[in-house]
């Protein structure tokens, strides 16, 4: 039976680590981003999305639609968009914790209502993970906006978990640490690399949590850091 996956976020490192393991368990993928989508061909049972802005739920429905017609009904949404900004408040320009909210906790948000208009069986047995991130259970100097829209991530999870249980939905999120990125390294160059999380790491852990195995867990946010 096919399997059909939506990966927001889906042509980043994390986003195509995460389609990749999806594909290589047999489901059918559906990588959605803003950027636009590469000129080229679907491969590994992969299919892409560009433009979409799922700050939008206008943009967000069309998307989530156009996957239901080309690629089947949806079985599970993985939330990866979002995005990362170190700045301490003394310097910051307040705008960042609008711009924050927007990237991490408005994609999330607007990425699942649409969903669920798609679900296949009535949202039976159907799942969502959302990326949070290890700072939003503490975080540091410099990442106050980003740490606060990854905690609303957290919040958002739980209340949904709740809404949905009764549809035998589940929801949960992971909560990465550094992980081990091109981005990252070039933005840390004097880093432990080898202390960070990988990215196929973090998408083993989202895999999991979609199979029947994880089905009694739910609003659950797990620590994914390595030794970060």
């Amino acid at each position: 039976m096919q399997r059909v996956v939506v990966v927001t976020g889906g042509f980043g490192t994390l986003g195509r680590a995460v389609g990749n393991a999806f594909a290589a368990d047999g489901w059918s993928v559906a990588l959605l981003d803003r950027a636009l989508a590469p000129d080229v061909s679907p491969q590994d049972g992969q299919s892409r999305f560009g433009g979409v802005d799922l700050t939008d739920l206008v943009s967000a429905r069309k998307a989530m639609s156009l996957v239901a017609e080309r690629v089947g009904p949806l079985n599970a949404l993985i939330n990866v968009a979002g995005g990362f900004r170190w700045e301490t408040l003394a310097d910051s320009n307040l705008d960042t914790w609008d711009a924050m909210y927007q990237m991490n906790v408005r994609t999330s948000v607007t990425a699942s209502r649409a969903a669920l208009e798609h679900f296949a069986n009535g949202a039976q047995g159907a799942r969502i993970v959302n990326v949070g991130a290890g700072a939003a259970l503490r975080a540091g100097a410099g990442m106050g906006a980003y740490a606060a829209s990854k905690a609303g991530v957290l919040r958002f999870t739980e209340a949904l978990a709740d809404e949905v249980k009764d549809r035998g939905m589940t929801v949960n999120a992971v909560l990465p640490g550094v992980i081990d990125t091109p981005q990252n390294r070039k933005d840390m160059p004097d880093a432990d690399f080898s202390r960070w999380v990988q990215p196929a790491d973090i998408a083993a852990v989202i895999l999991f949590l979609i199979t029947p195995a994880a089905s009694a867990v739910t609003g659950a946010s797990i620590p994914v850091t390595g030794r970060s």
